[in-house]
């Protein structure tokens, strides 16, 4: 079965229901983001600072604590499950597009070790391996990078002109 390109040949009204379907998803991946901006959370020290509190900081500005176990199993838990789904999806999707297998692969393998990699650090970050705040920052800017790119080129190429 040749399902490079299939995207293009769906009938117009099927590429507008997953085009808006992948602004809505884009929308609240990104309202995500927006939420780790809001936390201080784009550099080690605001990662760590989140999730392990900065009460010996005098200076500091607004009080954060370290947060409970309970807590952590439940922002590891819930972003794990719902970016595997928000990737699967996606990532189904990337395979229907028209774009060289080995882009494919990537585009559609590496978020989920991207979420892996961010959500379990944060957690191993948590539990005494601060070094993971930079894997963590790393893979997290690398699954917002694969997750921009694959749905730019999903939503390209539904509006693009039908072949069939």
């Amino acid at each position: 079965m040749n399902y490079n390109g299939l995207l293009s040949t769906f009938p117009r009204e099927i590429r507008l229901f997953i085009a808006v379907f992948v602004v809505i998803l884009s929308i609240g991946f990104f309202t995500g983001l927006l939420f780790v901006k809001q936390t201080e959370a784009t550099t080690p020290a605001g990662v760590e600072e989140n999730y392990l509190g900065n009460e010996q900081d005098a200076d500091a500005t607004i009080m954060k604590f370290k947060k409970g176990e309970r807590e952590m199993l439940t922002i590891v838990h819930t972003h794990i499950l719902s970016m595997s789904f928000v990737f699967f999806l996606l990532g189904a999707l990337v395979w229907i597009t028209k774009l060289p297998k080995k882009w494919k692969l990537f585009l559609t393998i590496e978020p989920f070790l991207s979420v892996l990699l961010t959500f379990g650090g944060i957690y191993l970050m948590w539990i005494g391996i601060t070094w993971f705040k930079f894997v963590v920052i790393f893979s997290g800017i690398l699954m917002t990078l694969t997750f921009t790119f694959s749905s730019c080129l999903v939503l390209l190429q539904c509006l693009k002109k039908s072949e069939h």
